[in-house]
């Protein structure tokens, strides 16, 4: 919102919906009046533009820049092209210089101060009307600006981020939905993430003596303890996994991890005496964790059910995690803000005895088909284990039961190609060492191990994201990444996963 008494401001939107055009705003009496210019505004006085005057935005919409889901009004990608302020023009066929009024009377002059655009402009309804629409000319008077031949299509980045459209759609911040209400409608994308851990905090970490002590990172300070207490077996020819190692990985890891577990519920499987032993479920948030950790309190929790969740939304949490002895890292596939409504649709492709790891490569090859042939956006993760995982990111809306609804009928049609693969039976012990494709995951509490979480194994194997195209690679293997490689990988291909973060997309319906 504008402070009072400032000038009003003006913007400009590339705005790819179904043809491209450019959304002229005026901030008028508290909304933004717009036209539509299908060909854009220029600064050459000799072209005169064809412009149709649309509904007021709210003033919410001013600066964004992002996409508008498929489906909704005026779907597409759009990126502030133009920004600035305008000051309303008296002329001489206009009765006031109100620029409300001046719409109004279908002709309005204004001086725009902008970074693209500047000098005066003006847009006034045309007679013709035939086609029903509220038809209006944009034009830029003769004067120190004007510059001949000017096009807009010359100058196609936004202001704000300097990105293009086809920029800004490929790897979009935010959603606008316009079922909500405008002050929520802009929808971030992608959860705020932290600065990596410091060389000097990791330094700090390995001074530390083998009794622990205490440990700044991420602002915050951990006791830690047993820094060198064996947590993970040793791999052939290879040095047992320590505690000082987890710790230092999971502050390697936790910023890139944090928007995929950040205002979700934390159950933590726990290994205090190491992955070498008996582990157990750790949902409900100890008495002693300090105040600073974020947490959940669940309305919904019956009598003797957890109802303190550990929230990871910031790194310091998830260290802190890891050092109560958290070797593995479940978040739930829903926010706590609504917990019954998922933000995706989850593929666990459970091998069994009997499934080799080239019968499990064939089942996630055609899921990768399947998704192909539906135009959905999906990405897979290794296990850890001997398994796969897909991930199906949504738009908000449906419910645990229509996720699974939806997965089961794709699991079937999957299944049905190669049955002599797949069993649907419940129990373990009924199905013949065949694999499952399980779908009861898609269930509110019910939870795959989070990406990048490692898993209680010798060696601390990771889960971690691959491209689809490594389902073709003869040396993947799903237990091949371990807390040691997983950040050079890191490092070397970015962050795999980070497509699942955009919730836009609809489940089609599947015949």
């Amino acid at each position: 919102m504008p402070e009072a008494g400032a000038a009003p401001r003006f913007v400009v939107q590339r705005h790819r919906a179904r043809r491209l055009h450019y959304d002229f705003r005026l901030e008028i009496d508290g909304v933004l009046v717009s036209w539509a210019v299908p060909k854009g505004p220029t600064l050459d006085p000799a072209v005169r533009r064809a412009a149709f005057h649309v509904e007021d935005h709210p003033l919410d919409y001013f600066d964004f820049e992002g996409v508008i889901p498929a489906g909704q009004y005026g779907g597409g990608d759009v990126i502030v092209w133009d920004v600035g302020t305008f000051e309303v023009h008296r002329h001489r066929a206009s009765k006031s210089a109100d620029a409300g009024q001046a719409v109004a009377d279908g002709e309005i002059h204004v001086d725009l101060q902008g970074q693209k655009l500047r000098g005066r402009f003006v847009l006034v309804r045309s007679n013709s009307s035939r086609s029903g629409k509220n038809e209006w000319l944009l034009l830029h008077k003769r004067d120190e600006f004007a510059v001949a031949g000017w096009d807009p299509e010359d100058h196609p980045r936004s202001v704000l981020s300097g990105r293009t459209n086809d920029e800004v759609k490929a790897d979009p911040d935010r959603a606008w939905h316009s079922e909500l209400p405008a002050e929520q409608a802009s929808v971030a994308l992608k959860p705020a993430t932290a600065p990596p851990v410091s060389p000097d905090e990791l330094a700090a970490l390995d001074d530390l003596p083998a009794a622990g002590g205490r440990w700044q990172v991420f602002g915050r300070e951990l006791k830690v303890t047993n820094l060198d207490k064996v947590l993970f077996p040793a791999l052939p020819a290879q040095e047992p996994v320590t505690k000082r190692e987890l710790l230092a990985y999971s502050a390697q890891v936790a910023p890139i991890l944090l928007p995929y577990v950040a205002g979700r519920a934390m159950n933590l499987n726990r290994f205090p005496n190491g992955a070498q032993t008996k582990g157990f479920w750790h949902k409900q948030l100890p008495d002693h964790a300090p105040q600073w950790v974020p947490r959940w309190e669940n309305p919904g929790a019956d009598r003797g059910e957890t109802h303190t969740y550990l929230v990871v939304d910031e790194p310091a949490a998830l260290v802190w995690a890891a050092n109560f002895g958290a070797l593995e890292w479940h978040a739930w596939t829903s926010l706590a803000q609504e917990p019954a409504k998922p933000t995706y649709a989850l593929i666990d492709l459970d091998p069994g005895t009997q499934t080799s790891w080239d019968d499990l490569l064939a089942l996630a090859r055609l899921h990768r088909t399947a998704f192909e042939h539906l135009g959905v956006s999906a990405r897979a993760k290794v296990t850890g284990r001997r398994g796969i995982q897909i991930w199906v990111p949504i738009a908000p809306g449906p419910s645990f039961e229509q996720t699974r609804v939806w997965v089961q009928q794709l699991s079937k049609m999957v299944g049905a190609v190669v049955p002599d693969l797949v069993s649907w039976k419940w129990q373990k012990s009924d199905r013949s060492g065949l694999a499952r494709l399980d779908y009861t995951q898609n269930a509110v509490n019910k939870t795959l191990v989070a990406p990048y979480s490692p898993r209680p194994a010798a060696g601390a194997p990771v889960s971690a994201p691959i491209t689809w195209d490594e389902l073709d690679d003869p040396t993947l293997t799903p237990d091949g990444f371990t807390i040691r490689t997983l950040p050079q990988r890191l490092a070397e291909k970015g962050d795999l996963f980070r497509d699942v973060l955009l919730h836009t997309q609809h489940l089609p319906a599947l015949s």
